[in-house]
């Protein structure tokens, strides 16, 4: 039973927060202060009648660590509502990347029909390079961004893990 509860879990945790300057502080004070890992991070305002903002986190740890993460975002002031999307079933993850890969020839031809088997679309394009745009889970951006390395990847940027539960329930 011990060796179970030394596993190291992935989960995505969605909290409902109010929307004003220091929030997120507080929130990613409370990781590094105690050590936690945040893999990614997106925050947007969700409803701004009410003031409310969605950040989403991405963290690792055992079940006992993920169960103290969120027992602890539950206790900040400006928090409404924290909800284990891994744990509560069924979800939607997306994440979009922007991937810059130079070459000419075949490197450049394989760039393209790769990029086309993943749905990714060309944002923008020289002679010798393309700026792919591709919104995946991220285990899938992570398969495409290995394949364009050795065809002349020079430059990738990513936006972090968006996720909504599925099923007809809000957060």
């Amino acid at each position: 039973m011990t060796a179970l509860r030394n596993i190291v879990e992935r989960r995505t945790i969605a909290v409902l927060v109010d929307n004003e300057p220091g929030v997120l502080a507080r929130v990613i004070g409370l990781f590094s202060g105690r050590g936690y890992n945040i893999e990614s991070l997106t925050v947007t305002e969700v409803e701004h009648e009410k003031g409310l903002s969605r950040i989403t986190v991405v963290t690792t740890g055992t079940p006992q660590v993920l169960e103290q993460i969120k027992a602890q975002l539950d206790r900040l002031v400006p928090v409404h509502r924290v909800a284990d999307l891994t744990q509560q079933g069924p979800n939607v993850e997306r994440e979009l990347a922007l991937v810059k890969v130079a070459g000419t020839g075949d490197k450049r031809v394989e760039a393209l029909r790769i990029a086309g088997i993943f749905d990714a679309e060309v944002v923008d394009a020289g002679l010798d390079f393309f700026i792919f745009e591709a919104s995946h889970r991220p285990d899938k951006l992570d398969r495409f961004i290995a394949l364009m390395k050795p065809l002349g990847m020079v430059e990738m940027s990513r936006t972090g893990v968006v996720a909504i539960a599925r099923g007809k329930e809000g957060i």
